[in-house]
């Protein structure tokens, strides 16, 4: 089903995971896609959808710099026009060497501000520069990745993580405030626990531990975080706007 046709959609955070299934359902959709990500392999994935038959390109992008995201996009709109669909989903999590969380006292000021650049900085940046031509057209979806770490107490994402996630929820509430009356709709998905490479180094025994606590009796997989996402680029959520969707197996109920 084309419910994306003619759309032209930027995803962020695309080389891998949660960002390539959302880059690839959109593609598949008919949205001509820009696969960006700071990781190298993002060209390849791009390489990948092409060969497949879908439109899609691919760009170098570091979320946490601002002349970086304005080079895109603006090189984005010039060549296609608009951006109709915008995806934040790329985000950082440091972790200590042990793989462990840092506690509030253990985390420096530079880690800090790095972790609230990319994960929530850089979205407010990228909302900026795609809004003003998704406007003009009285048209828009943007979705924001957030996380289960934001909605409840988390005993693995650090503070900055969780409060970069948490903020995410109130910026967008703000901004679909704002843009409601322009056709533009803003949501967020908190995913819970998903089988990405990231959650894979945890090992077997950790994630199995995480399946006890989920109803559904498994972990999430990128694929359905991408439904949702497909759910919410389309014309299906005009009625729905400043709402965090919960994909996560039943792990939390709001």
């Amino acid at each position: 089903m084309n419910r994306h046709e003619n759309r032209i959609a930027l995803v962020t955070g695309a080389a891998r995971g949660i960002g390539f299934a959302i880059a690839e359902t959109l593609a598949r959709g008919g949205a001509h896609v820009m696969l960006a990500d700071v990781a190298n392999g993002v060209h390849e994935r791009a390489k990948e959808l092409r060969s497949a038959g879908w439109s899609v390109e691919s760009a170098a992008l570091d979320v946490g710099s601002a002349s970086d995201i304005r080079t895109l996009t603006q090189s984005l709109i010039e060549s296609h026009g608009r951006v109709d669909i915008l995806v934040n989903n790329a985000g950082i999590a440091p972790k200590k060497p042990n793989g462990l969380k840092s506690l509030v006292h253990e985390i420096d000021d530079t880690e800090w501000e790095r972790v609230l650049g990319v994960n929530l900085t850089g979205t407010f940046i990228l909302c900026k520069a795609c809004v003003p031509s998704m406007k003009l057209q009285k048209w828009g979806r943007i979705i924001n990745l957030t996380s289960v770490a934001a909605r409840a107490k988390s005993d693995i994402s650090a503070a900055h993580y969780c409060a970069s996630k948490a903020g995410l929820i109130g910026f967008s509430r703000v901004l679909a405030n704002e843009v409601g009356p322009y056709g533009i709709r803003v949501n967020c998905i908190a995913p819970g626990r998903i089988m990405t490479p990231l959650a894979a180094v945890a090992g077997d025994e950790v994630n199995q531990g995480y399946i006890k606590l989920i109803p559904t009796g498994r972990l999430g997989t990128p694929a359905d975080v991408a439904r949702v996402a497909s759910f919410l680029a389309s014309d299906d959520v005009d009625f729905v706007t400043g709402s965090v969707i919960d994909v996560n197996g039943g792990s939390y109920m709001a």
